[in-house]
């Protein structure tokens, strides 16, 4: 290398002395200027200097670059020297994955040569050429698992530049030129075992804590002689603390019918898997009993602190009683599981509940100045049948009512023609969501009605503006609730909305009157959602109805209220012939919804009546209305539909559920319910057989 050539960082400092001569030979000049024997004499000594200084640059510039050289040489010696030994396993991939170099450390792991030059897919299975090509940052890692011991390994690509020397010939190239021919990969193995053994002993020993309750301990207790009550309550003790001594747990029983759990995680996996058999186990306790004995359990996992997990447990209890009972709920932070909700709601013959919630209800009511009630969005009967019930209850305080209600149907219009200024009533009895937010006052009631959940109501906003809240509702619970209700009255075993609120007004008031017109409506709701009392009816349904007949109810009047048209009646005998059978148990059918003022109700029925064909067990109906796709399932007594609708985002009950789903075609949620069911089947989530295999068996 010649002194021209030198580039570097010292160069500069090595220049000054060759800057110095021209400063020099300028004061030279200006010397000879003013006097030309001693500016002779000083361009003498600058050309000297000039001299020596070039002759000392070049030597020095030799002498450097053959110190950086050898210092160059002896740093790749040690660093390679160092990578060799180096305790960490490592190696050099080229862009296909395969090894160009490796380490002792990754030999020795590997049990390979050094000289091995295959896909490293070979050794590790997880990383391949397409995973290598997917990472988008120059440093990525992966966890793997070889010879049970865990590696994190970390990979970095390194770019080589555009400009790098050519191979030599005859030698081949060290990196296999692909789509980036500057790159490489290097890769650098941690064992990560221990490590990932302590962080699983940690997760193991977090605390679960559970809610154990018996749904319907008074009413069994009831049914049996006094000799044997003692007897049954032991049974129940002894069953709880041997199905939970597995699970190394300690039990405290906090009441009669109430248990206090706390056990740690890594029994819980063990507990789901046997989908908590205890719920069967308690049901199959008979002494004298002819109801079945049910529990419902709520836990609460993964939280932050202890405090935290608690309240994920008795947020979990509430929703598994809200939900009928008879189940299993785990809540952790914000996800939900259900487990045992195949069983049918428990229906309490016991209307103490009803009253003390009439009589709360009343006090609220006489605290506010007015009330606002809302029901899901497009409203069916059972909704505005409620609200019109809530409009009796709030006249005979003489408290002002209002019901949100912004599609009118159909089916609606009837009842609604009842309730005009010209009948005595109202004006304003019916409102949009507009008028319903500019009429919210801080003393504002505001009631939800035959939903619990907000997004479904007509005005969610109103939700958020009121922190006076009450909500009345039939449906399970979901993980989307009402927030901070003063007032939740939610029993799933109800069959509408409107015999909770027949209930309501019985105790509500001695002196309560209702109108014919409003006996009528209510009574319609109760119609309409036990299919003219053939599903979800108990005791209290009847005695629901027949309170409202007191009152002036008249079935041949609610006939003809809720008698349709002939287009809505050829539009769902043209739904079930269309409806297509799926797996010889499921009819799914599509709703076209041509000409139909109210489509989604005309899809409910229809899915009604494809439970009338013989082998059909559960019923899907499509509706695409206003950009969404409306699904009404219904189902005899063998299919849960609540659990399908819940996994596409809805909910409801045991035989009767919905869901809305936004930003699909009807083709493709057809598809997804097929391959939900079929996912459910293999799970066993959903026993089924084919009509073919029963058809065997019977002969």
């Amino acid at each position: 290398m010649n002194a021209g050539e030198y580039k570097g960082g010292v160069a500069p400092y090595l220049r000054v002395p060759l800057y110095m001569i021209i400063v020099f030979a300028a004061g030279a000049g200006f010397v000879v200027w003013y006097d030309e024997k001693v500016g002779f004499a000083a361009v003498v000594i600058v050309v000297i200097y000039a001299m020596i200084s070039i002759g000392f640059y070049r030597r020095n510039v030799r002498v450097l670059s053959e110190e950086m050289v050898k210092l160059a040489t002896d740093y790749a010696s040690m660093q390679k020297q160092f990578l060799e030994h180096f305790e960490l396993p490592y190696a050099v991939l080229d862009t296909e994955g395969r090894f160009l170099w490796q380490n002792e450390k990754l030999c020795a792991l590997t049990g390979k040569e050094k000289t091995y030059s295959k896909s490293v897919t070979s050794i590790f299975p997880e990383i391949t050429r397409e995973w290598l090509d997917k990472a988008e940052d120059n440093d990525f890692d992966l966890v793997v698992k070889k010879d049970e011991r865990t590696y994190r390994i970390i990979f970095s690509r390194v770019h080589l530049g555009e400009d790098t020397a050519p191979e030599p010939k005859g030698q081949k190239p060290m990196i296999r030129r692909q789509e980036d021919p500057s790159a490489l990969y290097t890769m650098l193995l941690l064992d990560i075992t221990e490590s990932e053994e302590i962080k699983k002993q940690n997760e193991d020993q977090r605390m679960c804590c559970a809610l154990l309750y018996i749904d319907n301990y008074e009413d069994t207790i009831a049914e049996i002689e006094a000799v044997k009550r003692s007897l049954l309550t032991a049974v129940i003790d002894r069953k709880v603390t041997r199905y939970f001594q597995e699970a190394d747990a300690i039990i405290r029983k906090s009441d009669r019918d109430k248990y206090f759990i706390i056990f740690q995680h890594k029994y819980l996996p063990k507990l789901e898997e046997n989908k908590f058999s205890i719920l069967e186990d308690i049901k199959s306790t008979k002494l004298g009993n002819d109801t079945d004995l049910t529990i419902s359990m709520g836990i609460g996992v993964n939280g932050a602190t202890y405090r935290k997990n608690a309240e994920f447990a008795r947020t979990a209890i509430d929703i598994a009683l809200g939900r009928g009972g008879s189940q299993v709920v785990i809540k952790d932070s914000g996800n939900l599981s259900y487990y045992g909700v195949r069983g049918k709601e428990v229906e309490k013959n016991t209307r103490v509940k009803a009253r003390a919630k009439a009589e709360a209800l009343r006090e609220l009511m006489v605290a506010r100045d007015k009330v606002i009630v809302m029901g899901h969005q497009i409203s069916d009967i059972d909704a505005v049948g409620a609200g019109i019930g809530v409009f009796c209850a709030a006249r005979e305080l003489e408290k002002p009512c209002h019901i949100v209600l912004n599609t009118i149907n159909t089916s609606l219009r009837p009842i609604l023609d009842l309730f005009t200024e010209g009948h005595g009533y109202p004006a304003d009895l019916f409102i949009d969501s507009e008028q319903a937010l500019s009429m919210l006052t801080p003393n504002t009631l505001v009631m939800v009605v035959d939903t619990n959940r907000p997004s479904y109501t007509e005005c969610p906003e109103l939700l958020e503006r009121s922190k006076s809240i009450v909500v009345i509702d039939h449906h399970r619970q979901g993980s989307e609730k009402v927030e901070n209700p003063i007032l939740s009255y939610i029993e799933p075993y109800a069959s509408s909305t409107c015999e909770m609120i027949a209930e309501i007004l019985q105790y509500f008031s001695e002196n309560i009157k209702l109108q014919a017109a409003e006996a009528d409506a209510i009574y319609a709701g109760i119609l309409i959602d036990t299919d003219n009392f053939m599903t979800k009816t108990g005791v209290r349904t009847f005695e629901a109805a027949a309170y409202l007949k007191r009152c002036g109810s008249d079935v041949t009047r609610v006939r003809k209220l809720l008698r349709e048209d002939m287009t809505a009646y050829k539009a769902r005998a043209e739904i079930v012939r269309k409806a297509a059978v799926y797996r010889d148990a499921f009819a799914i059918s599509v709703n076209d919804a041509a000409g139909i003022e109210s489509p989604t109700i005309v899809g409910a029925q229809a899915a009604n009546e494809l439970l009338n064909i013989v082998g059909i067990k559960a019923s899907f109906v499509l509706t695409l209305y206003k950009g969404k796709i409306y699904i009404s399932s219904r189902s005899i007594d063998e299919i849960d539909v609540q659990q399908i609708m819940e996994r596409l985002g809805g909910g409801g009950h045991l035989n009767i559920a919905g869901a809305q789903i936004e930003g699909a075609s009807v083709d493709e949620v057809v598809a997804q319910i097929e391959s939900l069911l079929d996912t459910m089947i293999e799970e066993g989530t959903i026993k089924v057989g084919s009509l073919a295999e029963k058809n065997k068996e019977k002969k």
